[in-house]
């Protein structure tokens, strides 16, 4: 679990917004999407390990994986998401 000290002081390496946990739902759905292989990385590596925890950048598209206690805060290992807009112009 990130401290609430170290939440107040990360911000994102690319854009400089604040970061904030992720919440479960989306981690739920972005878990199942790697265990179907269908999740790469900013640096286009394909994830096969779920996240137990993640940091998503404040406009929500971009998630920082968290692993044993760290924030893995390179650009490269960021996960893109979809924004809603993404969602609604797919159905155009």
């Amino acid at each position: 679990m990130i401290e609430q000290n170290l939440l107040d002081i990360l911000v994102c390496p690319e854009t400089k917004q604040p970061l904030r946990v992720v919440d479960a739902g989306v981690l739920s759905e972005l878990n199942a999407s790697i265990e179907a292989g269908a999740v790469t990385n900013r640096g286009g590596e394909t994830l096969s390990t779920p996240l137990v925890e993640a940091l998503v950048r404040e406009d929500g598209t971009a998630l920082y994986p968290v692993r044993d206690d760290i924030p893995i805060m390179l650009i490269d290992e960021s996960i893109p998401l979809p924004t809603k807009q993404d969602a609604t112009t797919s159905h155009s």
